[in-house]
């Protein structure tokens, strides 16, 4: 198999030609290799590579599941495998070694994926844009220099550019579905509760992270909640799940449902009117299918509450780095940690369990607030990220003048304000690549639904699949074009 023949594949694609023996799993994993060897210096989006799942590959050690012999990437922070290199994106942890693997890793292994290398994330994942000090800056597949989203932005411009069908990703705040936004991918952040991230972390970010993957097709999505929505031993809370596999229900049209399509500029930042025109238009598709399309109203409490997130996500994050800090022999500091980070750091060691109570009961009137559009709609239909990717330099870590007193700005409020409602409610969120701007990058449309309710995002996905197609759409920093 050559790169132009393997990189058009989703993970479902590859995994049937291993079924029926057209190709092996090594040979797939060589492939990747040589993808991530031809785009890779282009794209910086891979960081390390294992060996010993390529060219030394043990293919009898590989899982049954359903995406057997399929290369994937692990995203640098948690849901790693023991004995592998984590290193969060930090200067700090260079050279870290996982101490204990996670359930995650085990279900991905499961499902039969290969887990071939790490992809690039920002400094503990803590930007909207994969932009790092120690790593370099990951390029968008449609144009060197712009932002590849974060803090999965690795993973999705290795799954755009045709290095891997799928990648890990994880989403505290939008870190699956902006990268999916700004690259032109799929990408589902599921309900709280519905991948555990076990045994060590028991929910990230007390429980407003998420774990799944990047991908290309509504199908590999599908499929992969299957193979990683198990409960496991000691998980904090077990939600519903249907009796039928995601994946045949993604195969069947949605019931009729009431749609919101949110215009509201939850945090005040302007939308980009071919952006707001998408989402128009992708309403407009809706209602074609025989959905009641509204225009909808929601309520987050605006700034306030994201000050209030900054709270929760960073108390005790001092502690946390003083931990890696002693397995990796480093010293947090300005020469370890990026400059927002370092500021981040100090500041976090001000924020009491007093500051830290309040912050978790502004959260819960932001949810109950937030949680209320449910009451009347099915479906939330808003813009993934107001505006379509940026050169680098606006949301990295490393930002000149940019200190912990006005994060909430510069590191939530642009890219976030459309997707952490749906990380403080816990409610499934999907971007769908449904549009491109007219200065060529691709816009993503987000459909979210209530608590467990998975489902019906993937029901609405395939039918914008069938009726506003992606598949065919092919950056200029693709594998294809990059391999000579």
């Amino acid at each position: 198999m050559n790169i132009s023949e393997y990189a058009p594949y989703d993970g479902l694609g590859l995994a049937e030609l291993v079924a029926k023996r057209e190709v092996s799993p090594k040979e797939l994993a060589q492939t990747a290799a040589q993808s991530i060897a031809a785009a890779n210096p282009t794209l910086n989006a891979v960081v390390e590579t294992y060996p010993d799942r390529i060219d030394k590959l043990d293919e009898t050690t590989l899982g049954n599941g359903p995406f057997r012999g399929v290369p994937l990437l692990i995203k640098d922070v948690f849901g790693h495998e023991k004995g592998r290199r984590i290193e969060f994106g930090s200067r700090l942890c260079k050279g870290m070694v996982v101490e204990a693997g996670t359930y995650l890793v085990d279900m991905l292994k499961a499902a039969g994926v290969n887990i071939i290398g790490r992809s690039a994330a920002p400094e503990y994942s803590m930007s909207a844009t994969t932009e790092s000090a120690l790593f370099g800056n990951t390029s968008n597949p449609w144009r060197k220099g712009y932002s590849a989203g974060g803090s999965s932005g690795g993973a999705q411009a290795a799954v755009t550019s045709g290095m891997v069908p799928i990648a890990h990703g994880s989403d505290i705040g939008g870190s699956i579905r902006i990268p999916a936004s700004l690259c032109g991918g799929v990408g589902l952040k599921p309900s709280r509760g519905r991948v555990s991230i076990g045994p060590v972390v028991d929910e990230g970010g007390f429980g407003y992270s998420m774990n799944f993957i990047q991908c290309k097709t509504v199908r590999d999505a599908a499929a992969m909640l299957d193979c990683l929505s198990h409960p496991q031993p000691g998980d904090p809370f077990i939600i519903p799940k249907p009796a039928t596999p995601y994946a045949q229900l993604a195969r069947q049209p949605a019931a009729k449902l009431k749609i919101g399509l949110v215009k509201t500029e939850l945090v005040g930042v302007k939308v980009d009117p071919e952006v707001a025109q998408a989402v128009e238009q992708a309403g407009k598709v809706l209602a074609g299918m025989g959905h009641t399309v509204d225009v909808a109203e929601a309520d987050m409490g605006g700034e306030g509450t994201l000050k209030a997130m900054e709270d929760l996500f960073f108390f005790a994050f001092d502690s946390r780095l003083d931990g890696y800090a002693r397995r990796a022999g480093t010293k947090p500091g300005p020469d370890t940690l990026e400059p927002i980070i370092w500021s981040l750091y100090q500041a976090a060691k001000e924020i009491t369990p007093a500051r830290f109570m309040a912050a978790w009961s502004a959260a819960n009137i932001a949810r109950r607030k937030l949680g209320a559009f449910y009451s009347r709609y099915d479906i939330w239909l808003s813009p993934t990220t107001s505006r379509v990717s940026d050169p680098w330099g606006n949301y990295n870590l490393s930002k000149p003048g940019v200190m912990a007193a006005n994060n909430a700005d510069e590191l939530f409020k642009i890219p976030c304000q459309y997707t952490i409602p749906h990380n403080i409610m816990g409610t499934p969120a999907m971007s769908l690549p449904l549009a491109m701007h007219s200065n060529g990058m691709p816009i993503g449309v987000q459909i979210a639904a209530r608590p467990a309710a998975e489902h019906l995002l993937l029901q609405l996905a395939a039918a914008f699949e069938q009726a506003m197609p992606w598949a065919g759409r092919t950056p200029p920093l693709h594998v294809s074009k990059l391999s000579g």
